[in-house]
């Protein structure tokens, strides 16, 4: 079992009402990605249902949800896409998801007095989908919890939030942030782990993300780019060309995150035009990158463009 860390206040007052007896019907959980919003919903879902079938140990309800066969549990996602051969997701959780749910409200609970739903992420969620799922909000099936995920609750249909209750997470210290990272990439050492944990800005999700990308060598030619103004191309054609073959697109992709975030971490060092050059950079940056995913853009052009915006930050 991953232990949950970070997000204390959320995680007791989700305690407070299930001890209370009087447990809301529906809990929207926001935050950032990659804070543990996923994990506690899951182990949220253990608890009470262990409870509802009084499994004192939660032995027989972890071995049924692990094995996905839990009458009283259903979960939401993006399914894998059905072209053989793609390991992609796809792009939202269907309205046919949601309408399955219909089966299970037509019937009591099997093991106890109460099931659950989780949705991760409802911002996943088709419009109709969205909307069939309201309704279910709106008129709550009897002993029903739904347990809602959500990266950018402002996006969601101002009804969903209202029928819900908000546990808001935020970022994870860095010493929250080095213990996941220990727990579920133990072969991490050294700088490596010390890396890691400054790019995961609080998400030990990204930093995850980025595990065994060698992150280090792109933060060291990114450092040495804004140091220097790499006058001479040199070090962003050679950056370029490592991460543009295609044994290197994860890197890349790890990249197209890494060069936005490198600048915005050096505009706390900045003040008067040096911090006005800084902020461009960054929307510079980040309307780069967001282009580059969406337009399936050349990797080594866009690495030499990225670099490039982070060559400005030069004081020399």
């Amino acid at each position: 079992m991953t232990s949950i860390r970070g997000n204390a206040q959320a995680r007791a007052a989700f305690d407070a009402a299930m001890e209370s007896g009087a447990l809301h019907h529906a809990w929207l959980v926001t935050g950032p990605q990659g804070v543990g919003k996923g994990a506690f919903v899951r182990e949220a879902a253990f608890r009470l249902l262990a409870h509802s079938a009084g499994d004192d140990s939660g032995e027989r309800t972890r071995a049924l949800l692990e094995a996905g066969s839990h009458p009283d549990y259903r979960e939401l996602t993006r399914l894998a896409k059905e072209d053989r051969g793609d390991k992609r997701l796809a792009r939202s959780i269907t309205i046919a998801q949601v309408r399955s749910l219909q089966s299970l409200f037509a019937t009591t609970p099997s093991l106890g007095p109460r099931r659950v739903i989780v949705i991760d992420a409802i911002d996943d969620l088709e419009r109709e989908g969205a909307n069939a799922l309201l309704k279910s909000l709106e008129e709550p099936p009897p002993s029903t919890v739904f347990l809602l995920v959500s990266h950018a609750p402002g996006r969601l249909l101002p009804t969903i939030r209202s029928r819900c209750r908000t546990l808001r997470f935020g970022v994870l210290d860095d010493g929250d942030v080095r213990e996941v990272l220990r727990e579920q990439a133990p072969d991490l050492r050294g700088d490596e782990l010390d890396t890691l944990v400054r790019a995961a800005a609080g998400s030990p999700g990204r930093a995850l993300r980025y595990a065994g990308l060698d992150l280090g060598a792109i933060d060291t030619a990114l450092t040495t780019i804004a140091r220097s103004g790499d006058r001479s191309n040199a070090e962003r054609t050679r950056l370029a060309k490592a991460l543009s073959t295609k044994a290197a697109q994860p890197r890349y992709e790890a990249f197209l995150d890494r060069a936005p975030e490198f600048i915005a971490g050096q505009a706390p060092q900045r003040g008067g035009e040096e911090l006005r050059t800084a902020l461009d950079a960054y929307e510079d940056a980040l309307g780069i990158a967001g282009a580059a995913r969406r337009l399936s853009l050349d990797a080594g052009a866009t690495v030499f463009e990225l670099a490039g915006v982070v060559a400005r930050l030069s004081r020399l």
